[in-house]
C-alpha cells in the first residue's frame, strides 16, 4: 500500500503529467510544414509582409508555405483558415481589412474575428496619409476645410471601393472635420492615383508605401498622416491631430492569427520567434522599404487591438449606414 506521501508524489506526478507533454509537443512543433494563407494576390503589401514573416519562420522552425487565395476582398482566404484544424499548422496573416472592417460591412461573412481565430502576434502597422492634387490651392488641413467648406459637394474624395479601409478613413474625415466631401469608389488604388493626379478627383488617403514617390516627385502634396506621432519618412507632415482634427487615426495593420482553438503552446512559441524576428535589422529594414513600422507585442494585446478597431470602424459604419450583402 502506497503511504501518504507516495500517494501524493503519484498525484503530483499525474497532474503534471500533461503539463510535460504540452512542453514536449510545442519543443517539437513542427514536424512538418506550415501554411500561411495570404488572402490577397501575389505582389502586393500584404503578401510581401506575409512572405518576410514566411521566411524568417522557415529560418528559425521549419518550412513555412504561403498560399495565397484572394477574392471578395479576402473573405475568400480568411474563411478557409477559420475552417482549418486548429493544430498549429494553418494560420493567417490577418489585417484591417479582413479582421476589423470586412466583419463590420459585409453582412453574410461566414467568419467571426474574434470567435474564428486566436491571435498569434502582431506584425506590423502602415499609416494612412491624406494627399490632394497640387493644382487644389491648399497647404494644410486648416487650408482644406476651408475650401471644402466655401465649395460643399465640390470636392471628391477617391478610394478603392465601398468599404476599404482609404474609403471608411476619408468618411471618419469627413465626419470630424464637419466638410462636405464626396465619395468616389473605384475598382481598386491604381485608378485612384491615376485620376487623382489627372485633376478628376482632390484627394485621396493611401498608405505611405504607395505615396512615397509621389510625394517625393512634387506629383501630389502630403496634408497630413493619420498617426499619433509624425513618421520619420515624412518629418515635415504634421499628424492630424496637429493639423485640427483629432481622432483622425487610421492605419493599415497585419498580424498573424490560427483557428480558434490553437494550443497556447504553439501560439506563445510562434509569437516568441515572430518577435524576435520583429527586432532584427533585416527586418526593420525590410518594412521599412514597405512604408512599415514592425508591430511587437502579445497575443492579448492583438486580440485588444481587433477588439478596438471592430468597435471603431464598426460604430462609424452603422453611422454612415455602409453594407454589403
Amino acid at each position: 500500500m502506497l503511504t501518504r506521501r507516495q500517494a501524493l508524489a503519484v498525484c503530483a506526478c499525474a497532474a503534471a503529467a500533461p503539463a510535460i507533454q504540452r512542453s514536449a509537443w510545442a519543443q517539437a512543433y513542427p514536424t512538418r510544414p506550415i501554411r500561411l494563407v495570404v488572402p490577397f494576390p501575389p505582389g502586393g503589401p500584404t503578401d510581401i509582409t506575409g512572405r518576410l514573416v514566411a521566411q524568417w519562420l522557415s529560418e528559425k522552425l521549419g518550412t513555412v508555405v504561403v498560399e495565397n487565395k484572394g477574392g471578395a476582398g479576402g473573405t475568400v482566404g480568411t474563411r478557409a483558415a477559420a475552417a482549418a484544424d486548429p493544430d498549429g499548422y494553418t494560420l493567417l496573416l490577418g489585417g484591417t481589412s479582413t479582421l476589423a472592417i470586412n466583419p463590420v460591412v459585409f453582412k453574410d461573412l461566414n467568419y467571426d474575428p474574434v470567435t474564428s481565430f486566436t491571435p498569434v502576434a502582431m506584425v506590423s502597422t502602415s499609416p494612412f496619409v491624406l494627399v490632394v492634387n497640387p493644382a487644389l490651392p491648399v497647404h494644410s488641413v486648416g487650408d482644406f476645410i476651408a475650401y471644402a467648406t466655401a465649395n460643399p459637394g465640390k470636392v471628391n474624395f477617391g478610394s478603392a471601393g465601398v468599404g476599404t479601409t482609404p474609403h471608411l478613413t476619408g468618411e471618419l474625415f469627413k465626419a470630424l472635420a464637419k466638410v462636405d466631401i464626396v465619395h468616389v469608389p473605384y475598382k481598386g488604388g491604381g485608378p485612384v492615383i491615376a485620376d487623382l493626379l489627372g485633376g478628376q478627383i482632390q484627394l485621396t488617403f493611401e498608405l505611405m508605401t504607395v505615396l512615397m514617390p509621389l510625394i517625393e516627385a512634387g506629383e501630389l502634396r502630403p496634408l497630413a498622416i493619420a498617426t499619433e506621432t509624425r513618421s520619420a519618412d515624412l518629418p515635415d507632415v504634421p499628424t492630424m491631430a496637429e493639423a485640427g482634427v483629432p481622432g483622425c487615426l487610421s492605419s493599415s495593420w497585419f498580424g498573424i492569427v490560427g483557428p480558434t482553438g490553437t494550443p497556447a503552446v504553439i501560439v506563445d512559441k510562434l509569437n516568441a520567434e515572430i518577435n524576435n524576428g520583429l527586432r532584427s535589422s533585416d527586418m526593420i529594414a525590410s518594412f521599412a522599404k514597405l512604408g512599415s513600422q514592425p508591430k511587437i507585442g502579445t497575443p492579448h494585446e492583438f486580440a485588444v487591438l481587433i477588439a478596438s478597431e471592430l468597435e471603431r470602424w464598426g460604430s462609424l459604419t452603422r453611422k454612415i449606414g455602409i453594407a454589403i450583402d
